[in-house]
């Protein structure tokens, strides 16, 4: 069904279930607090009969926040076969503006946390989950701007494409539009960026398991087979994050073995690049981009290439957070500087209004790019005993993104007559 144009008078106020929502239980979470008893509590509703939609869904983050997925989704698809519309916890009593998120059917990571940029921004937030077999509500939801924060995974391609049939007919504004969006993959991000000046990022290849295994058992260099490939390579199962399946195989018989571990079909695959530093110690970078301007979100330092925050130490190491903090409070005048035309290249070509990238600096002092995503978590939840300089840092970032909400809805809510 494709929407017609509607006038903004137009849009309803449906019914909202309210959830604690995905930032206050994460945090939760995160900080060590067990989830069981609040578990339990919302079952016993179920078992009487009293659980509501917004208890549902939160009884499913709770759960996958646990450690069973499986079980999490299971009630995330009976929640949401009935209730698609949700409302976060807001600040304020009289939001300074209404925000409809459009989401997809996926797990704990196949949506923006956007609840972490708004929670303190007296922003009210309403989530649209776009569920399959199920019509986009006509008229919409009432909000002052809209934006899409399903991800680029195969999971979420038809919401995507369910968003993008009525996109160019939206009443109101509507950001990080489901065609960019699609764009962050792998192998088209390469595609997408190639050129860029100051910038560089590996070639990536989609493969399918049986062409790797015909790679893995045939002689000649990998470039008679893709272009820009030889040992050693990075191998990723496609559609995975957070160093999931990642695997750094230098020889064919390395691939083999590879294979024989993994049950996935498809896989990601791009040549290595050694990015220590002269110390021997890896540094990747956070970036994120609000509005079309770059911001530090972290840097993790280690002293292996296959990092990420929360495998690095960096809690443990006062040298590490010193660094990490220097690089925070220099960004604007240092890194930003010195990557000045590949990140302006990046989010141009990328086109996002909200988007971050994980990055390094090669051996050649250019900008180095594992990916860029929609969906990474930007939380202010780190210790402020030990990471007294984030929440600064993280808090110009909310304050920016609530700003370029309230900017693109036309500087002010509109309330009814």
């Amino acid at each position: 069904m494709e929407l017609k144009r509607v006038d903004r008078a137009e849009l309803v106020s449906y019914p909202c279930a309210d959830r604690i929502g995905f930032a206050k239980l994460t945090t939760m979470a995160f900080n060590g607090v067990d989830l069981r008893p609040m578990r339990d509590a919302i079952m016993a509703k179920i078992a009487m009969g009293t659980v509501d939609a917004g208890e549902g869904l939160d009884l499913s983050l709770i759960v996958q926040l646990l450690g069973d997925k499986q079980m999490g989704l299971a009630v995330q698809d009976e929640v949401l076969a009935f209730h698609q519309l949700f409302r976060s916890p807001c600040s304020l009593e009289q939001p300074k503006l209404r925000v409809l998120a459009l989401a997809a059917v996926m797990d704990v990571s196949g949506n923006t946390p956007i609840e972490f940029l708004l929670e303190h921004s007296g922003t009210e937030l309403q989530t649209l989950y776009v569920v399959n077999g199920v019509e986009l509500p006509s008229p919409l939801p009432e909000h002052d701007v809209a934006i899409v924060i399903a991800s680029d995974s195969e999971e979420c391609r038809e919401a995507l494409r369910k968003i993008d049939r009525i996109a160019a007919h939206w009443p109101r504004p509507l950001l990080n539009p489901p065609q960019r969006v699609g764009n962050l993959d792998r192998d088209k991000l390469h595609r997408l960026l190639h050129g860029i000046e100051g910038l560089d990022m590996p070639a990536t290849e989609a493969m399918t398991r049986a062409r790797l295994s015909d790679l893995a058992q045939m002689d000649g260099p990998l470039a008679d087979i893709a272009a820009d490939m030889r040992f050693p390579i990075i191998i990723r199962p496609r559609g995975s994050h957070a160093g999931n399946g990642l695997a750094k195989i230098d020889g064919r018989a390395s691939l083999g073995r590879y294979l024989a571990g993994r049950p996935e079909q498809e896989f990601f695959v791009s040549r290595f690049v050694d990015y220590a530093n002269d110390d021997g110690l890896f540094r990747k970078y956070r970036i994120v981009f609000v509005d079309g301007r770059p911001y530090a979100c972290h840097m993790a330092i280690a002293d292996r290439w296959d990092i990420w925050y929360l495998n690095a130490g960096m809690a443990f190491s006062e040298s590490k957070r010193a660094e990490e903090a220097n690089f925070m409070r220099t960004f604007d005048d240092a890194f930003a500087v010195r990557h000045c035309h590949a990140l302006a290249g990046m989010a141009k070509c990328i086109g996002l209004d909200y988007f971050t990238v994980d990055c390094a600096e090669n051996k050649a002092g250019e900008l180095l790019i594992f990916e860029a995503d929609n969906t990474a978590v930007v939380h202010n939840m780190d210790s402020p005993e030990i990471f007294p300089y984030k929440s600064p840092q993280m808090n110009r970032i909310f304050d920016a993104f609530a700003a370029m909400l309230l900017h693109r809805a036309g500087g002010r809510r509109e309330r009814p007559a």
